[in-house]
């Protein structure tokens, strides 16, 4: 296999060469590549990415720099958010939607899934247990990195080095933006890993009930937001209410 083979055309939007595939051809590109002997990975941004990117870079933020080339080193980059979805279609650019908690359902669910090791870098202690509950077939390996990853050398190493060591189909980076996306591009970099990585945020916590997802009717108008700064609003309030504002500038300038 090479990776001209299952590159798919994509729409550049804000800077990002969004790969045009639907959910289910998402998820048959990400099991071509959980086959493949050398390491990529796909990212699936969102409102709250997009800004910390624009914020960081602005700000001179070194991390800014490692976010944006975790972007540009990106396999596959999907659409997550139907807000940038609707942003684009008044660019005049046709984004199709994959959300990476649908594409994580979706994958864990799939049958071909079966006898394939999954790693996963993040997550809570009782997260395999949970997972191996309700996607029975697919053996779980964890890390549990600590806090503040971007400013620890050595936990970014030792990132890598499980990453390296599992030889895993699927590598499930959970640590949320910037964190997942730069310590992919690190596994990339060192040349010593394969099978596929997926920067998925919160989906496993969705996956095994940890935490709700809106109601379709809310996903299918784009308020899913709304909705988890209700669920969560002591974490989430200056994400949503602040910080997620600022994509309509970041729109209005780059357009």
């Amino acid at each position: 296999m090479t990776d001209a083979a299952i590159l798919p055309a994509t729409t550049p939007f804000l800077g990002l060469p969004i790969a045009r595939l639907s959910p289910d051809e998402a998820v048959a590109a990400v099991l071509q590549r959980a086959d493949a002997p050398h390491f990529s990975y796909l990212v699936t941004p969102n409102v709250d990415h997009v800004v910390q990117l624009d914020r960081m870079r602005r700000a001179g933020d070194s991390r800014g720099d490692a976010f944006a080339a975790a972007y540009a080193d990106a396999a596959l980059i999907l659409c997550d958010s139907r807000i940038l979805q609707r942003l684009a279609r008044l660019s005049g650019l046709d984004l199709p939607l994959v959300p990476g908690s649908d594409l994580t359902r979706m994958l864990l669910a799939d049958p071909r899934m079966a006898g394939r090791t999954v790693a996963i870098v993040g997550g809570s202690e009782t997260l395999v247990a949970a997972l191996e509950r309700v996607t029975p077939g697919i053996a779980f390996v964890q890390l549990r990195p600590p806090m503040g990853v971007l400013r620890n050398p050595e936990a970014m190493a030792a990132i890598e080095t499980f990453v390296a060591d599992q030889r895993a189909d699927v590598v499930l980076f959970a640590m949320g933006a910037p964190q997942s996306e730069i310590a992919a591009r690190q596994c990339l970099k060192a040349g010593r890993s394969r099978g596929i990585g997926l920067c998925i945020g919160a989906s496993l916590e969705f996956i095994i009930g940890e935490k709700r997802r809106a109601p379709a009717w809310m996903q299918r108008i784009g308020m899913e937001w709304a909705f988890r700064l209700g669920s969560e609003p002591r974490r989430l309030w200056r994400r949503y209410l602040v910080e997620g504002p600022r994509i309509f500038a970041i729109w209005a300038r780059q357009r």
